[in-house]
């Protein structure tokens, strides 16, 4: 079973935006959206930009320099599905008004 590091408290995060938070010696961007929360790293694979800070749209963050989008809950890359390019996701958990992340054991992946 993972750690989980508590990050925020229930309504920190409004709807349909996003919040950086170190987790586990990396950033993680967790996100509200339609009422659930949802992890994925937070720098952008193309040139490191805040997810965290981007304009999140029916279930996706575009990032905020040039505009790649990815699912907020699968990290996948919405403009090139097939791609192998993926945002690590991480596991999120709300336990009384605390907002949790899973502490990930593994290191950051290389970006491909």
């Amino acid at each position: 079973m993972p750690e989980f590091k508590t990050v925020a408290r229930v309504g920190e995060i409004p709807e349909g935006e996003g919040r950086a938070y170190e987790v586990g010696g990396r950033m993680v961007a967790v996100f509200l959206v339609n009422g659930e929360y949802s992890a994925i790293l937070d720098a952008c694979p193309h040139m490191g930009a805040s997810l965290a800070s981007g304009y999140v749209e029916n279930g996706g963050v575009y990032c905020p320099w040039h505009a790649w989008k990815f699912c907020v809950k699968s990290g996948t890359w919405l403009d090139n599905p097939k791609s192998k390019i993926q945002q690590p996701c991480y596991e999120v958990r709300v336990t009384g008004d605390d907002i949790q992340v899973g502490v990930p054991e593994e290191p950051v992946p290389a970006t491909p």
